[in-house]
């Protein structure tokens, strides 16, 4: 097996000073680098619908409870800001994907559904996603996979509890 970019920076960084732990940088560094070239993906099948990711996160945040939710509901299940949310919103908005309704008690509030298209939208798109997903992962087999997502929930559930961002 070839080494990694992450390899390469953590023997230089122990050829320049060997008393550094590095071990860090090997878990970190590796889920950083992954992060970066998914991102550069960008999600083929999103992408061909003319989505990014962070739209997308939001539609199926209101198709998956399958109920309205408000824009701050919305900007805490996608790990948003409210500014983010409301920008990614107007877009949806102007592409008819979603609606928002005005609280009837607090004029403040709005409230977001799923236009018809907009479902129909997410649920034609969610399988296609799932499988291009499923193709980035292809080289890992199927216990690798297990193990990988069984490692990572157990980080993600530690620095939900240590650095915040807990869902409830």
């Amino acid at each position: 097996m070839t080494d990694d970019i992450v390899a390469s920076v953590v023997r230089q960084w122990q050829a320049v000073n060997p008393e550094l732990d590095t071990g860090p940088m090997e878990i970190i560094g590796r889920i950083n680098r992954c992060a970066a070239l998914l991102q550069q993906a960008e999600d083929a099948p999103l992408r061909s619908a003319g989505l990014t990711r962070a739209e997308f996160d939001l539609l199926g945040a209101v198709r998956r409870t399958d109920r309205e939710l408000t824009p701050g509901e919305l900007a805490r299940e996608t790990f948003s800001s409210g500014a983010a949310v409301t920008k990614r919103l107007r877009a949806l908005q102007d592409r008819a994907l979603v609606e928002r309704r005005g609280d009837d008690r607090d004029r403040r509030v709005a409230h977001v559904r799923l236009t018809d298209e907009g479902r129909a939208l997410v649920d034609r798109l969610l399988p296609e996603q799932l499988a291009y997903e499923r193709s980035v992962l292809a080289g890992l087999d199927l216990p690798g996979r297990d193990e990988l997502a069984s490692r990572l929930s157990e980080l993600l559930v530690q620095l939900e509890g240590r650095l915040g961002g807990a869902r409830r």
